[in-house]
């Protein structure tokens, strides 16, 4: 990877590359690790940082919050907290293996339904996950509400095709371990 500099890195992925910076972990049954998530200011969204590389998109991922914040550290920036939140993913991953016999985890899914989202605009991939419409924005609105036991069918068909399309994007998207050694200040 090519030597990138202090901005790039943080502007990389994001329009101005000022939003906060947070570690955010994922636990997930086909891949775990912490991240970093770009609070958007103003108009902007939310988004995973996501470093370019040639024709794609590569998330920085580490073991710890400390790697993290040394990471972030390096290039002239500081989390905004040392507190790290946690997507539960494997809760979401078993309630996918059988949606019909189990509860819906709706906090978790609530959860992963904003990383995915997040994740696909840090990527450049937001064509990954499933147009969202009227549907998607109705069953939102219910698991926001801790409604999603009155999913209509087409709320959870549609549900399910994008959770199950997040789950897919998170577990083949490319990342770079250990990029404190792949990049300088």
């Amino acid at each position: 990877m090519a030597e990138i500099e202090t901005a790039d890195v943080f502007a990389a992925g994001h329009r101005s590359g000022s939003g906060g910076l947070y570690a955010y972990r994922v636990r997930g049954l086909d891949r775990s690790a912490m991240i970093l998530w770009i609070g958007g200011r103003g108009d902007e969204l939310d988004q995973v940082l996501a470093l370019p590389e040639a024709d794609r998109r590569r998330v920085p991922v580490f073991t710890t919050v400390r790697q993290a914040r040394v990471y972030v550290s390096r290039r002239g920036r500081r989390l905004v907290t040392s507190e790290v939140s946690t997507l539960e993913l494997t809760r979401v991953q078993h309630w996918l293996e059988n949606p019909v016999r189990r509860h819906v985890p709706p906090g978790a899914v609530l959860d992963a339904w904003n990383f995915f989202e997040d994740l696909a605009r840090g990527l450049g991939g937001v064509h990954r996950l499933p147009q969202q419409g009227a549907v998607h924005n109705s069953a939102y609105e219910k698991l926001f509400g801790g409604e999603c036991a009155v999913w209509t069918p087409d709320e959870q068909r549609a549900v399910l095709e994008l959770i199950t399309a997040g789950v897919e994007l998170w577990n083949s998207c490319p990342v770079v371990v250990k990029p404190c050694s792949a990049l300088t200040r």
